[in-house]
């Protein structure tokens, strides 16, 4: 790799590093608005993870070393998938190859695994009630996202999610078609459920019923700062793989340099705070749902896939 290659690597993983916690931030503030009160300043997940990186670690007696090392692993694999996606080039960067959308998928999977297998190390009562909960929703929800990768899969011809940003920039007719709509719906529904913004009837900082609380309940100090980071790079994530590859797959410069990389996260920013907005307001707007109504919407998400995949069959793609 050429010096400017290893400029856009590191500057892609650290805009997701640095820019996820802003984009909670915000969204944070503009959801507090919809409520009519003031909110937390935009900047306050940065001093929420330098306070948590202070802090002291305390580990359950009996805990054993995939308690402690479950942030970690989730860590690195955020870190790894943030410079597999389209996020500030529409080419691929030199370490693109390491995987492709189902790789990528293997990848959300694993950091999802160990922080359940964190959650029953623990040996407490309530991490092991949030990650039963949380793997009866991840069983609808990891379904629709394979499927949702094969659909835009039969569209592109390919599974690469770089190929496919380029395909549907450049084909209006690809982008507009059923197959293509049918997807962009099912993976916008999953959206909402990942990233914590379905409405429910409970309270606990924009997460889906207390689940990832709950499962880092007995988590402490650097190591809950860990899981904090990773939850806001798995939003920052989704948001771009949503923006960049399905939704708005225009608009990046494709010229191979750090200033047009540069041009890209502002780019980038832009999209991130437009979708922030809708998703607020259909957060504040739509009726609350009891809990476990969860799986009849994961349902939905995942019958949306599945009729894309059916279109597809049937019209082809046109």
């Amino acid at each position: 790799m050429d010096a400017a290659s290893v400029v856009i690597v590191v500057l892609q993983a650290g805009t997701v590093l640095l820019l996820a916690p802003l984009v909670a931030g915000i969204a944070a503030r503009w959801k507090a608005w919809t409520e009519s009160r003031r909110g937390p300043p935009i900047l306050q997940p940065y001093l929420d993870l330098a306070k948590y990186l202070r802090k002291e670690t305390v580990v359950p007696r009996g805990a054993s070393w995939l308690f402690v090392g479950a942030p970690f692993v989730a860590f690195a694999a955020y870190a790894t998938i943030s410079v597999i996606l389209p996020i500030v080039t529409p080419y691929p960067i030199p370490v693109a190859p390491l995987a492709d959308f189902l790789g990528g998928g293997l990848l959300f999977g694993l950091a999802g695994a160990v922080t359940l297998l964190a959650a029953i190390d623990s040996s407490s009562n309530y991490p092991a009630l949030g990650a039963s909960r949380s793997v009866s929703f991840t069983a609808f929800a990891e379904p629709t996202l394979i499927v949702v990768f094969f659909g835009v899969a039969l569209i592109t011809g390919t599974n690469n999610p770089y190929t496919t940003n380029n395909v549907l920039a450049a084909s209006f007719a690809s982008y507009v078609s059923p197959t293509h709509l049918l997807v962009m719906a099912a993976f916008f529904l999953l959206l909402l459920f990942e990233t914590g913004k379905l409405p429910v009837e409970s309270v606990g900082l924009s997460e889906l019923g207390m689940l990832d609380d709950g499962r880092t309940f007995e988590h402490s100090g650097r190591l809950l700062g860990l899981f904090r980071w990773n939850s806001w790079m798995k939003q920052f994530l989704l948001f771009s793989v949503f923006l960049n590859v399905f939704a708005l797959p225009w608009g990046m410069l494709s010229a191979s340099t750090v200033p047009a990389a540069l041009a890209n996260v502002v780019i980038l920013l832009g999209k991130m705070l437009v979708l922030v907005a809708v998703m607020v307001v259909l957060e504040a707007t739509l009726a609350k749902v009891r809990l476990f109504k969860v799986r009849d919407f994961l349902a939905l998400s995942f019958s949306l896939a599945v009729l894309a995949v059916f279109a597809f069959a049937v019209l082809g793609g046109a």
